[in-house]
C-alpha cells in the first residue's frame, strides 16, 4: 500500500476531534444569522448532514465496521472499528486501526486508537493481548471529554497474529478500583477482510488527494 503520511495521521485523529467538529458545524458562522422569512420567522439551520467531514460506515466484516470520513475528491480515508463490551455486555471502549504508510521511518506497519472511559486509571495503562500471545502494554496519551486515548502501534507480524487470531483481549484498570481489572475481548472475525478493505480505501484516498493537488509552479522545484 502506498498511503501518504498526511492521509493516515489526519484519520487518526478524526475520531478524537467527531464531538468538536459536530459542535462546530452546529451553528451559524460567527456573525451569521439563521436565514428567515419574511416575517422574520427562523427557517432554521440544518445541523450534521453528510457533507464533507462527516463519519459514515461504508461496510460491515462480522465484528467490524469499516468507518470512513467524507472528503471532496470522493475518495474517502477509512479505519476499521470495533466497539468494546465487558462480560455484563456494557459498552466501554472503542478501538480503531488502519494500516500506516511503508517506507516510514517506522517499525509500525499500522496504526490504531483505544478510547477508555474517562474513569480508567491512567497511570496502569492498557494491556492487549492476542489469543495466547504474550500480552504488551500501552501507555494513555491524552484524554478529551469523549475519553481517554492510548495511540498503539503495530509490527507487520503483529498485524499478522491479527490476521490469524480469534480473539484480542484489552485490559484496563478502573480509576475507584485499581486493585481490579477491566478485560475487554476483541473478536478477530472479520479483520482480514476489514482491514484489507480499509487499506484499498485509503491507497484509493491517497491518489485521489494527489490528483486534486495543485502542480507545484514553475521554478519552486529548484528554490
Amino acid at each position: 500500500m502506498a498511503k501518504t503520511t498526511s492521509t493516515a495521521l489526519a484519520f487518526a485523529l478524526a475520531l478524537i476531534a467527531t464531538p468538536l467538529l459536530a459542535q462546530d458545524t452546529a451553528a451559524p458562522a460567527e456573525g451569521e444569522a439563521p436565514p428567515a422569512d419574511a416575517a422574520g420567522l427562523s427557517m432554521g439551520v440544518e445541523i450534521g448532514g453528510e457533507g464533507v467531514g462527516s463519519n459514515y460506515t461504508a461496510a460491515n466484516f462480522d465484528a467490524w465496521e469499516q468507518r470512513c470520513v467524507r472528503t471532496e475528491t470522493g475518495a474517502d480515508p477509512c479505519q476499521l472499528y470495533q466497539l468494546l463490551k465487558d462480560e455484563a455486555g456494557n459498552s466501554v471502549a472503542e478501538f480503531t486501526i488502519f494500516g500506516l504508510p511503508e517506507g516510514a521511518n517506522s517499525p509500525a506497519a499500522a496504526g490504531a486508537t483505544f478510547i477508555a472511559p474517562l474513569e480508567t486509571l491512567l497511570t496502569a495503562g492498557m494491556q492487549l493481548q492476542i489469543d495466547t500471545a504474550p500480552p504488551k502494554a500501552y501507555p494513555f496519551t491524552f484524554c478529551t471529554q469523549i475519553g481517554c486515548v492510548a495511540r498503539l502501534g503495530f509490527t507487520a507480524e503483529e498485524v499478522a497474529q491479527l490476521k490469524r487470531g480469534a480473539t484480542a483481549t484489552l485490559t484496563i484498570v478502573p480509576f475507584v478500583a485499581p486493585d481490579q481489572t477491566v478485560k475487554l475481548p476483541m473478536s478477530l472475525k472479520g479483520f482480514t477482510a476489514g482491514y484489507d478493505a480499509v487499506n484499498a480505501a485509503n491507497d484509493a484516498a491517497d491518489a485521489a488527494a494527489a490528483a486534486a493537488a495543485p502542480a507545484p509552479a514553475e521554478g519552486a522545484a529548484n528554490e
